[in-house]
């Protein structure tokens, strides 16, 4: 019996992980095989430190506080001390630009993988992925002789219409922290910084380098914090970057409660905090208050608020030498941990290798969600098939770059139209017509930041000429598939989107070619939600994509195929409208100079699951070519300490003829709680592959400690003793097993 137990614990570990005793490869074994987590920063080069900083002189200290080009700070040459170098890297390692504008270097060596966006990470609901994206990130960064990576960004995903959706990971803070910590960590393997960004609570374009933002302490530290804590706790994250916004009437780049009092002092972060892009307001203030790197792009370097201020602030008696070198010994610590200082033994790095491509490939394969599969209309059936429409602009669209902010400049990006004539047998025929055009009101073309008022305004009327070869294209193919959604010129930073609709008038373009043939699949290529409830009914089969990298196209078209069995699942809600979004039903959204989350802790599928609200596609969704069942189901035992861990176990059978993953999702409820609580919450997850006709045993650890909630008057975690109800399902909305357990 002591045997067995064991060997449940090895199998529960890797199963965690999201490894599975079938799916074990070389790449899984080197990821498994990394430092699990790297040393946090401590004293080890504390006298190195000490040393250099009685060497220098005020003007160089204040040197290293502040941009001295537009990704690095100043180093001190004669010292040996380097700049700290850092890249944009949502997508990938970003082109080199020029040293003083946004304006590219025009090199010919920085030519990078194009990964998944983040959205697309999240959906595989696989750790392996987040591990294998941050090593294979990590190694262009070196390659790129980068320091630190502005990445991820983990904020909470508050409002379908966000233009950071596609960036931003998930609605949950449980899942995003599962898949934030091992994508850090193995990006930080490489001997480089990983930034977690925006701290905190920055869930909105719309107003973002002013709005205040107001959330309740329980909600902020249930919901928008856990993320941002478990990447400094268990991920010893080396930075952090300051959000544009105001958090309860303080700039966040200048807010003491949220970067001393809980970054610092309650989570024990020995890191550097560095600005966004010109988001800060003072001088004093924001060093005293946290910031130790000033970073920006409207002016002079030497104008800002901690370059020649800060220096003249120091000469008047405002600021004091002794906090000046408080912070560059902070930027020292973690110069030194990457290794930095001397190079020596640091990693090398490879940039846009073919090994890279397959890692972009991987996660690219287990992202796509397959939404809707009537009469087994997917995988596509070639027989017979002498003739294919492609119907589409985003079958032709690329997304590494486009939109403002951080892309990627990549020599490959397979589109959807060159994966299916890449995968396609040669004597099929692809007739591939636009279909819509991609045009915006010219007027309103540049208008960033404002888009839910005025923003970039879509032209929606069809192209007639468009149109008339789209249909004539499926009237003349044995087959077809349109390929809609967005694109990263319409989702984007600086800017949420105004509304819900497909643009460009798409919706009535399914619409017309459905009527010609019922049978088309529609894919839908897009980082955020959109309403498109008739277009649900009305298709056979929906497939959702993403800006899924290099490798995207490929991807998506073995998935079409059935050379790789889907297996994403959606990381937030789909509504059927727009209003039935927390953040609009309580129209707390976007605010003016001041935004209230009045929805508080029932963000995203919490919201619909407690007030009983029908979503288009619940959190946690995705379909499969094969079926699953859940067999027994039980826990290592009924009664639980607050110290102890939960064992959950479930028979997991695919009943199906082809191998597929399953990700086992399980949440807790408490419907007698004495405070108020979402209906469920997400508490663990695993993804398995099982092969056909094979059953698997799932286990999921929950430690007790994950059912707490904020107790706002003892300022603490505490879980509620009592009974509670852990739930087995493959979504948030298709719960299979219910166990109860008790805790004291």
């Amino acid at each position: 019996m002591k045997n067995k137990i064991i060997r449940l614990s090895v199998f529960s570990i890797l199963l965690f992980t999201g490894l599975n005793a079938n799916s074990q490869t070389v790449s899984n074994m080197r990821l498994l095989n990394a430092r699990p987590i790297e040393k946090p920063l401590g004293s080890e080069f504390d006298t190195n430190i000490e040393e250099l900083i009685s060497k220098m002189t005020l003007e160089e200290k204040i040197g290293m506080l502040h941009g001295n080009s537009m990704f690095a700070n100043g180093g001190v040459p004669r010292l040996g001390i380097p700049e700290l170098k850092m890249a944009d890297g949502p997508l990938g390692v970003r082109e080199e630009i020029s040293r003083d504008s946004w304006k590219p270097a025009g090199l010919d060596n920085d030519f990078a993988t194009y990964y998944p966006a983040s959205g697309a990470l999240a959906a595989t609901w696989n750790t392996r992925m987040a591990s294998l994206f941050g090593n294979s990130v990590g190694q262009e960064l070196r390659a790129r002789d980068k320091d630190m990576l502005l990445s991820p960004a983990i904020n909470i995903v508050r409002t379908p219409l966000g233009g950071r959706t596609y960036e931003y990971m998930t609605e949950d803070p449980f899942l995003n922290k599962k898949m934030a910590v091992p994508l850090v960590v193995s990006l930080q393997d490489n001997d480089v910084m990983a930034c977690v960004k925006h701290f905190a609570a920055n869930n909105q374009e719309t107003n973002r380098d002013f709005v205040d933002v107001q959330i309740d302490e329980r909600t902020l530290r249930e919901i928008y914090l856990p993320t941002f804590e478990a990447t400094i706790k268990e991920g010893n994250v080396y930075s952090v970057m300051g959000a544009y916004n105001k958090f309860r009437g303080e700039y966040l780049c200048e807010n003491d409660y949220m970067l001393n009092t809980i970054l610092r002092d309650e989570w024990g972060f020995k890191g550097v905090v560095v600005s966004d892009w010109a988001a800060v307001h003072s001088t004093v203030k924001s060093l005293q208050n946290g910031l130790d790197i000033e970073m920006g792009s409207k002016k002079p370097f030497n104008e800002y608020f901690l370059a020649d201020k800060l220096i003249a602030a120091v000469k008047a008696g405002e600021v004091s030498e002794k906090e000046i070198d408080k912070h560059v010994k902070r930027i020292l610590h973690v110069l030194f941990q990457v290794k930095a200082m001397d190079g020596k033994d640091r990693v090398k790095g490879s940039l846009a290798t073919e090994s890279h491509y397959q890692d972009a490939y991987e996660i690219a394969s287990e992202a796509v969600v397959l939404l809707k599969n009537n009469n087994n209309a997917l995988p596509l059936k070639l027989d017979g098939i002498k003739s294919i429409a492609v119907i589409g602009n985003n079958a032709t669209k690329k997304n590494a770059l486009g939109g403002f902010g951080a892309g990627v400049k990549t020599k490959r990006e397979i589109t959807p139209l060159e994966g299916l004539k890449n995968r396609l047998p040669a004597s099929i025929k692809i007739n591939y017509a636009e279909g819509y055009l991609e045009r915006y009101e010219k007027k309103n073309k540049g208008n960033l930041g404002n888009i839910t008022s005025k923003g970039p305004v879509t032209i929606d009327q069809l192209d007639d000429a468009k149109l008339q070869e789209a249909l004539e294209a499926v009237k003349n193919s044995g087959a077809a598939i349109i390929f809609a959604g967005s694109n990263r010129d319409y989702e984007t930073e600086a800017s949420d989107r105004k509304d819900l609709k497909l643009p460009f008038g798409q919706e009535e373009l399914i619409k017309k070619v459905l009527a010609i043939n019922p049978k088309t699949i529609v894919v839908m290529i897009a980082g955020a939600p959109f309403e498109m409830e008739e277009i649900s009914k009305k298709t056979n089969a929906l497939v959702w994509s993403w800006f899924n990298g290099s490798e995207g196209g490929n991807a998506l078209a073995d998935v079409l195929l059935g050379k790789v069995n889907p297996s994403g699942k959606l990381p937030w809600t789909m509504p059927k409208k727009l209003m039935d979004s927390p953040a609009h039903a309580t129209n707390s959204f976007p605010g003016d100079k001041t935004v209230n989350y009045a929805e508080g802790i029932l963000v995203g599928y919490r919201w619909f699951d407690t007030k009983k609200i029908s979503p288009m596609y619940p959190f946690g969704y995705g379909l499969s070519y094969t079926n699953f069942t859940f067999g027994k189901a039980f826990s290592d035992k009924e009664i639980y300490n607050n110290d102890e861990v939960i064992t959950i176990a479930v028979d997991l059978k695919n009943t199906g003829k082809v191998d597929g993953k399953e990700v086992v999702q399980l949440y807790s409820s408490k419907t007698d709680s004495k405070i108020d609580r979402a209906a469920q919450e997400l508490k663990g997850f695993t993804k398995i592959l099982v092969k056909a006709g094979a059953t698997q045993k799932v286990i999921i650890k929950v430690p007790v400690k994950e059912l707490a909630y904020y107790d706002v008057a003892n300022k603490k975690w505490t879980v509620e003793p009592g009974k509670y109800k852990l739930k087995l399902g493959n979504s948030s909305r298709d719960i299979k097993k219910e166990i109860d357990v008790i805790i004291k």
